[in-house]
């Protein structure tokens, strides 16, 4: 296979409490249908105002309700079958009021899980990595 295409993406996770919210990928979007994630998306201006456009867009929440926790190191992903490296940049945020979320097309399932338990799910190529980039200092 030839060079492969790089794709720069937010990820992003928001906790409540000890939990953490994952998405189900629906059959809308482009790549990854059916697998877990979490609020993400292509990165079309700075990482740190695509982050903020993309909880808005696919949970309903105002900047005004996410508090930054941390932003964590980038993470390469090559995905070779689909012939794009992924460059994720990972972030988590505080929320306050669960109930405030209404996910959009892109998703087709929200669950709150314990961070533990996120490899008990058929997630997105390295979610928990991605996970643990923001993490570790939380626990």
């Amino acid at each position: 296979m030839g060079e492969l295409e790089e794709r720069r993406v937010v990820t992003c996770f928001l906790k409540s409490g000890d939990e953490i919210l994952i998405l189900r990928r629906s059959q809308n979007v482009g790549t990854y249908h059916d697998k877990w994630a979490g609020v993400s998306g292509y990165i079309e201006q700075s990482a740190d105002e695509q982050v903020l456009v993309e909880i808005e867009e696919e949970t309903a929440l105002d900047r005004k309700e996410v508090v930054l926790i941390k932003k964590g190191a980038p993470l390469t992903v090559n995905d070779d079958k689909l012939g794009i490296r992924w460059v994720v940049l990972p972030y988590l945020f505080q929320i306050e009021d669960r109930a405030k979320i209404k996910i959009d097309w892109e998703h087709k399932e929200a669950r709150w899980i314990k961070p533990a338990e996120l490899a008990n799910y058929q997630t997105v190529p390295m979610l928990n990595e991605t996970l643990r980039r923001v993490m570790e200092e939380e626990n």
